[in-house]
């Protein structure tokens, strides 16, 4: 059906469907004439029109008479797919009308990479020992075996703390993707477990012998078997016949282990095309490889064709011009320069503030200013290298009542490690708040519900509540831990000590932080932050005060967009901001130790994966933009030097040569102090009152 209705179809003129394509567009389209092509690259700088390039490629190829079913449409999400499919069919609808849909259809192999792995290890599972009635484990499932076969093998009782679940599934993963020895994924992301390297090599041998008995393949299997499936030169040529067109998006996002799939299929490159942009290369955390993209002109025995799409339809000029320079000093990439006929005077604002309060302040002004000028919120964003970054800000749109969405990470007060912090202030504060005593009592190992509300009940009985903890008996399982928490208690009840009875309370929940949660390193620097914001209240009654007037809407660690807001200011990592854009954009903490972050001034490597996230930020802005500095930040220190506040200096991506792209600003202008007026000097028993209106 499929054949004898492209048959049926006279050759369209380009100009039909190709018209609104500019000329570098439209030479990755119609690189080939249609036919079976030597390998392409296509460098889609930022706002570039890439998807729709990519789109236009694949229904140009199906106009032209290639058979649907014999393209290969590889992207990183199955939305993408989806959309990429869906543009594809109206774009060929526009030279074949009706029958378009049925051609269409035809793009069956059009998916992530994963997918795609498991339709084929189903196709060759005979071939290669594997039963085909295998199931896919998602990454629970995978943390859930893992952790069945740690504790068999005997590794959840070592003497020193053996890695959890998911920092053994981390590991394995990591290795799996990278293509590495054990050894040096260790030391590079996950150094605090470099001395169980060959207990996570017994582990690892276990578990892959576990998934197997049970005929289970996991997330990273669907790569790893299509790899090694792609080792044995009969099937891979099979496999690679079965695609005349292969076509890859976000190239700069690939692994080690896509990468030696591609070249397996297509090792002379033939029909092969990739799009991508090196300098939006950010995900090495993920086992991303930029070198996939940067070495790929010279993998084949013919050198690839580079198309370079550098014409920009997001952003001013102005904008481009700053972000061109950001990029322009990497040590490494494919030359452009992205340009635009949008024209603006403004130029990207790079704004001096005192510290992150300020920083915060100025965000606030600068949206609420933004909005009563017609610019919505949702059309506002604020970036940040690092999800705990944005606490101080968070702290403050709740203060004003400005509703956001924060992605990539959670929003600051939803987080269940800095729910905990504050149940033990507010515990500490009400011995009689029973929703903050139960959550602290059953942070500690051996005490649930019952003997919380035992331990609450003996506080009631006695005249002193850190008394009534003093003697009450624990739990077996508890008994070691309960007379450090109740000398916490009974000093914080003291109230002699704030903002640093904060810190005694961190201290103390650390170990059970550690305990409960995977990423405890990270959730540490959420902690800390929280300590930083602590400092600028007066007291702790003030602090837990403020934080709550306007209680965080979830009740869980996965919050999601306000539900009673129609409009939000967007927060982002980022990470997850790629691919995304809006009118105004304000990027937090442009200064070194966030930009670049203080983990990655290590290698060359990191420091210019670092450059291309200040790029990526900065080409996420349609009409302005504005980089914050602070001069000072709060930091924890070692014992000997304590907490303090260190000076900070601008990112070392933005030199003084760049300056002249740049506004300079400080922020806030100055302004006359505010006096403030004496108390009444008059007393009322308010509390007689309240009971007197019911009598």
């Amino acid at each position: 059906m499929i054949l004898a209705i492209r048959d049926s179809i006279a050759p369209a003129e380009p100009k039909d469907y190709l018209a609104r394509l500019n000329p570098e567009q439209r030479a990755a389209v119609e690189h080939g004439g249609g036919g079976v092509a030597g390998p392409l690259l296509i460098i889609a700088g930022a706002g570039s029109g890439k998807t729709n390039t990519l789109a236009h490629r694949v229904a140009h190829l199906i106009v032209k008479g290639a058979d649907p079913r014999r393209i290969l449409l590889m992207t990183f999400s199955r939305r993408a797919a989806s959309e990429m499919t869906r543009r594809v069919e109206r774009i060929a609808a526009e030279v074949m009308g009706d029958k378009a849909a049925i051609l269409t259809e035809g793009l069956k192999w059009a998916g992530t990479f994963h997918s795609v792995g498991a339709r084929l290890l189903r196709d060759y599972a005979l071939e290669i020992g594997l039963d085909a009635a295998f199931t896919i484990h998602d990454r629970e499932d995978s943390a859930d075996l893992m952790n069945l076969v740690r504790h068999e093998l005997g590794l959840s009782k070592t003497e020193s703390r053996f890695p959890a679940k998911g920092t053994c599934l981390a590991i394995y993963s990591r290795a799996v993707n990278a293509q590495s020895e054990l050894e040096p994924v260790l030391a590079k992301s996950f150094p605090w477990c470099i001395g169980w390297a060959d207990e996570l090599k017994q582990l690892f041998a276990a578990y892959v012998e576990a998934k197997q008995a049970q005929n289970v393949l996991d997330y990273d299997d669907l790569l790893l078997w299509w790899a090694q499936m792609c080792g044995e030169p009969a099937i891979a040529e099979h496999l690679g016949a079965r695609f005349d067109h292969i076509l890859v998006d976000e190239y700069q996002d690939t692994n080690r282990l896509q990468a030696s799939i591609l070249t397996a299929l297509k090792p002379d490159g033939s029909g092969l095309t990739v799009v991508g942009d090196d300098a939006q290369s950010i995900y090495s955390f993920r086992a991303a490889e930029v070198r996939n993209i940067l070495d790929f002109p010279t993998l084949f025995p013919k050198a690839a064709d580079v198309v370079t799409l550098d014409r920009n339809y997001r952003s001013t000029q102005t904008v481009l011009a700053a972000a061109n320079a950001v990029i322009g000093e990497a040590s490494e990439r494919f030359t452009k320069n992205l340009w635009t006929e949008r024209r603006s005077s403004e130029k990207p604002q790079l704004v001096t503030v005192r510290d992150e309060a300020e920083q915060a302040n100025y965000v606030c002004e600068k949206v609420l200013e933004e909005r009563e000028e017609g610019t919505a919120l949702k059309a506002q964003a604020v970036l940040f290298r690092a999800s705990h970054h944005s606490g101080p800000l968070e702290i403050e749109l709740t203060r004003r009542n400005i509703p956001f969405v924060k992605f990539g990470g959670l929003k600051f007060l939803d987080a269940a490690h800095v729910k905990d912090m504050l149940s033990v202030l507010r515990f500490a504060e009400n011995p009689r708040d029973r929703v903050a005593g139960f959550r602290v009592l059953q942070l500690m190992q051996g005490i649930g519900p019952s003997s919380a509300a035992a331990a609450m009940e003996a506080m009631e009985r006695a005249l002193d509540a850190a008394m009534g903890l003093r003697f009450f008996r624990a739990p077996a399982r508890a008994e070691a831990e309960w007379p450090a928490f109740v000398d916490l208690f009974q000093a914080l009840r003291t109230k002699s000590s704030w903002p640093a009875d904060l810190e005694r309370v961190r201290l103390w929940y650390e170990p059970h932080l550690e305990r409960i949660h995977e990423d405890a390193a990270a959730r540490r620097a959420d902690l800390i932050q929280l300590e930083q914001i602590a400092s600028g209240y007066p007291s702790r009654e003030r602090f837990l005060t403020d934080l709550t007037l306007d209680p965080p809407d979830a009740t869980s660690d996965e919050p999601g967009p306000p539900h009673l807001d129609e409009d939000y200011l967007i927060l982002s990592t980022i990470h997850s901001a790629k691919g995304q854009e809006w009118t105004k954009v304000f990027v937090l903490n442009a200064v070194d130790g966030c930009m670049p972050i203080d983990l990655a001034v290590g290698e060359r490597e990191e420091i210019e994966e670092e450059r291309r996230l200040l790029y990526v930020a900065m080409t996420r802005a349609k009409d302005s933009l504005h980089l914050i500095t602070p001069q000072r930040f709060f930091v924890h220190g070692q014992a000997a030097r304590g907490d303090r506040h260190v000076y900070a200096s601008r990112t070392r991506f933005i030199t003084d040569q760049m300056l002249d792209a740049f506004s300079r600003v400080s922020w806030p202008p100055p302004s006359a102090a505010q006096g403030r007026s004496p108390q009444p000097n008059v007393r009322i028993d308010m509390k007689s009152r309240m009971r007197g209106m019911w009598r």
